[in-house]
């Protein structure tokens, strides 16, 4: 009985990490918004993006299927401190500057879930 529940634990948690992490999904797209505009590319381009700002320019990076804030006139610099984003619903924001980066897949439920 004991190697049943190992083994149905095993199954269920491969099952997850599968759904989770290894699973196809829709294309993965990035999601920039700031001062009225926002930008659209595939997480596989390689792109800088100059974002306007309430305090200046962001500037957004994306390359190697991630993206960042590579710099931000804000005076904390937690967008900075962020890091990457790459996974579907990842998010990172300079809200002092109001310039958003989402992370999301195109065609899932979920797919226009952060309104701003």
């Amino acid at each position: 009985m004991d190697i049943l529940i190992i083994l149905l634990a095993a199954a269920f948690t491969f099952y997850l990490v599968y759904s989770a992490y290894l699973k196809p999904h829709g294309a993965v797209r990035v999601l920039i918004k700031g001062q009225g505009r926002q930008w659209i590319f595939p997480l596989e381009t390689e792109e800088t993006v100059v974002v306007s700002g309430l305090l200046g320019d962001t500037i957004v990076k994306i390359d190697s299927g991630r993206a960042w804030v590579e710099s931000s006139p804000c005076d904390n610099k937690t967008c900075i401190a962020s890091g990457y984003v790459r996974r579907n619903g990842q998010w990172t924001a300079c809200l002092p500057n109001n310039v958003l980066l989402i992370i999301q897949e195109t065609g899932g439920e979920d797919a226009d879930i952060f309104v701003w």
